[in-house]
């Protein structure tokens, strides 16, 4: 028996079995592993709390337990008596003393006095299994250097990216320029940041060359929803490089690609109403654009102007009138207009209201308008000066 399980307690033999229950409590309490961060030590104490009120807390085991406690101290005693009579030439557990030492008939021989004889070198062979081993063990590690660059320059490029747009966002040009260079050293063909240092060299520093090369660059990896505005941008550098056939080429594609691109609609219609003379397929793009184009804006001001002008070419003036007046909805002192409103009362051959219309665009720094103006209230026989009377 390798521990007294009273003593494990700490009660004495004789102790009753509430008094046992009681230590039980304690010392389990005491000596739990959670309350000692998993301590081993008190881990192997509990244990042996446990065990010992195992056997005391039950009675039958309990009296088992004393028998074999009484029986181990007869076998003890009977141990020591035996012990008493043993011969003095014998140790205490009655095993023989060994011999003594052998006695030395000289010192040691020096060192001049050995022969040494060199253990030849065995040369070492490697195996093919050792090879492979070898290779596959400098491959992993060649993949660990290259798994671990490829992290740090992804995270350095995307928090460069991040800088970048931080600084755009703030009309820092030349600092996310930077940012955004930075980012595409890390990480060569980020699309985000291509994009965004193409916009900064084209709105910002109007290196549209550049900036072209940037969105192109950025074309093939671009998501579609990016895929046409990335074509509307190099549209308007070709056109802003006096290329005027690639920005059409461009601004088509973008079409193709999402009709939903109101500007690109707006470009490709007006290179169609001013240079190609083409109204009618002009006035279908405005229209398709104005479908898109954001509510109470400059580019639905801009779309509604156009196809004015476009059915105004094409002699629909009631179309135009109503384009111009939902203009002025959106911009209503706009002298140029009250100038086309003008214009478009000329060919309803109304020409006093076509006097007014001058007169408004004049008042609102048109000057264009002042030389119709003059005309219009000429055939009209109103002189100037009244037109202006009475518009005071």
């Amino acid at each position: 028996m390798s521990q007294n399980h009273y003593q494990v307690l700490g009660v004495s033999p004789s102790a009753s079995a509430p008094d046992i229950k009681r230590a039980y409590k304690r010392l389990a309490v005491q000596y739990h592993p959670d309350k000692h961060g998993g301590s081993t030590l008190y881990e192997e104490l509990f244990k042996a709390v446990a065990t010992a009120y195992h056997v005391l807390g039950d009675p039958g085991r309990r009296a088992q337990y004393d028998y074999q406690l009484q029986v181990a101290a007869r076998r003890a005693e009977d141990a020591r008596r035996q012990q008493q009579y043993q011969q003095h030439s014998q140790r205490v557990y009655g095993v023989p003393m060994p011999p003594p030492a052998p006695l030395r008939t000289r010192p040691p021989a020096g060192a001049q006095e050995r022969h040494y004889r060199p253990i030849p070198r065995q040369k070492v062979q490697f195996t093919r299994r050792d090879y492979w081993v070898a290779a596959l063990a400098a491959l992993g590690f060649l993949l660990f250097i290259l798994s671990v660059k490829v992290t740090m320059d992804h995270v350095s490029g995307v928090r460069n990216y991040e800088r970048g747009v931080a600084a755009y966002a703030q009309a820092n040009f030349e600092g996310a320029h930077s940012y955004f260079t930075d980012a595409l050293h890390f990480k060569p063909g980020y699309e985000p940041a291509l994009r965004r240092r193409g916009e900064v060299e084209q709105l910002a520093l109007r290196n549209y060359a550049a900036a072209l090369r940037d969105y192109r660059a950025a074309l093939p990896d671009a998501t579609a929803p990016h895929h046409a505005k990335l074509w509307l941008r190099m549209g308007q550098c070709w056109a802003s490089l006096q290329q005027p056939d690639s920005a059409q080429l461009a601004y088509q594609q973008a079409l193709q690609l999402d009709s939903t691109v109101a500007r690109a609609g707006l470009l490709r219609g007006e290179f169609l109403l001013f240079e190609r003379q083409q109204f009618a397929p002009a006035a279908k793009l405005f229209s398709q654009a104005l479908r898109h184009a954001p509510a109470q804006s400059r580019l639905q001001a801009r779309l509604l102007t156009f196809r004015g002008l476009a059915q105004f070419k094409l002699r629909q003036f009631d179309g135009a009138q109503s384009d111009y007046w939902d203009v002025l909805t959106i911009t209503p002192r706009s002298g140029q207009v009250y100038f086309l409103l003008g214009r478009v009362a000329q060919q309803q051959r109304r020409p006093e209201q076509a006097c007014d219309y001058f007169q408004k665009a004049i008042l609102q720094g048109y000057g264009f308008a002042r030389a119709a103006r003059d005309t219009t209230c000429a055939r009209t026989g109103r002189p100037v000066g009244q037109v202006m009377e009475a518009k005071r």
